[in-house]
């Protein structure tokens, strides 16, 4: 079977190669799914540099979403009774970008027929994402803000078009002001430009203050994907029981974080990633979760652009395309129909 690798970490546009590779086999309590469409994702990305949260056991395949049709089932009752049916796969040991991925039987889930492959290819990781952090975790109620950095990307419009159907307010940042007038004209509620370069993490906390609360007393909730001076600057303006949970480190920088502003302010900072909580949660939530998060899709609150399709030959151009911030939409690598 055909399947992209790498030998070893590093830039995915060097390191990365379509081989053909032995089909696996699922051993007992896994299934084999013929993979039909999986995006690429920055995790993916960061896997293929070595950043992941997961290191990757070289030769190593990456990708950890995408939609398949189940063909063998190596025993038990959930494989079997997924047999032959369409489903998300949620690789969290990374391997869909390939013809067939074995996984464990529950990382599947059966996928509505209403759903396109394209949709379904890219159902979970920004979509549940997005819902589990501002309605579950976090709870935002309504009439109330949530800052977010990485307001551009896809899962930050997303987190805009969720905040306008479910009731809360975002104070979206973002590093162009390009990007800022996108936001602009897709609803966003407050749209600022933090260039690190240029500007201080206080200068950024001080905005949001101002533009948050009359009284300047912090933000209670705020998410952040980009850690460095922009994550550090939301740590400085917690309020009172503020929290922020971060899910991503985009600039490979760390959080500077005073003790002090927790100390006072009983604020938390909290890490969130979407494998973790899945695994903690039961089935009849995650069963009521996929239909929640069907539902938003087709309504085009949780959907996902896709700006161009990619065979497995092409992989250097999906990579490339998928890191170039002038391409609006997923990067998709469509394996078969």
């Amino acid at each position: 079977m055909k399947a992209i690798q790498f030998q070893q970490p590093g830039e995915p546009a060097s390191v990365l190669a379509s081989l053909d590779i032995e089909r696996p086999v699922p051993r007992p309590g896994e299934v084999l799914v013929r993979m039909l469409s999986t995006p690429v994702n920055p995790s993916d990305l960061m896997y293929v540099r070595g950043r992941y949260t997961i290191p990757a056991a070289c030769p190593a395949t990456p990708g950890f979403e995408g939609v398949g049709v189940v063909e063998a089932s190596g025993g038990g009752l959930r494989g079997r009774l997924m047999m032959n049916r369409r489903v998300v796969v949620l690789n969290r040991r990374g391997g869909n970008w390939a013809e067939y991925a074995v996984v464990p039987s529950s990382e599947i889930v059966p996928v509505s027929k209403d759903l396109t492959n394209d949709q379904a290819a890219t159902f979970f990781v920004n979509p549940a994402t997005a819902w589990v952090m501002t309605r579950e975790v976090l709870k935002v109620p309504n009439g109330q803000w949530l800052i977010q950095t990485a307001a551009g990307s896809a899962l930050g419009r997303m987190i805009i078009r969720l905040g306008h159907a479910t009731g809360f307010k975002t104070f979206n940042i973002v590093r162009r002001e390009s990007t800022a007038e996108e936001l602009r004209r897709l609803g966003a509620d407050h749209v600022e430009v933090f260039d690190d370069s240029k500007n201080t993490p206080e200068e950024l906390s001080a905005a949001i203050r101002k533009t948050i609360s009359v009284t300047g007393a912090g933000a209670e909730y705020a998410i952040d994907a980009v850690g460095g001076a922009t994550g550090s600057a939301l740590v400085q303006c917690l309020g009172p029981k503020g929290r922020m949970l971060a899910y991503g480190t985009l600039s490979n920088q760390p959080l500077v974080i005073n003790p002090r502003v927790l100390l006072t302010n009983s604020s938390r900072v909290e890490g969130f990633w979407l494998g973790s909580y899945m695994s903690s949660v039961s089935l009849p939530f995650k069963l009521r979760l996929v239909y929640r998060l069907t539902k938003l899709i087709q309504a085009g609150v949780l959907s996902t652009e896709i700006a161009q399709t990619y065979t497995l030959d092409q992989i250097h151009d999906a990579v490339k395309a998928a890191e170039d911030s002038s391409v609006s939409g997923k990067a998709l690598l469509k394996i078969a129909d």
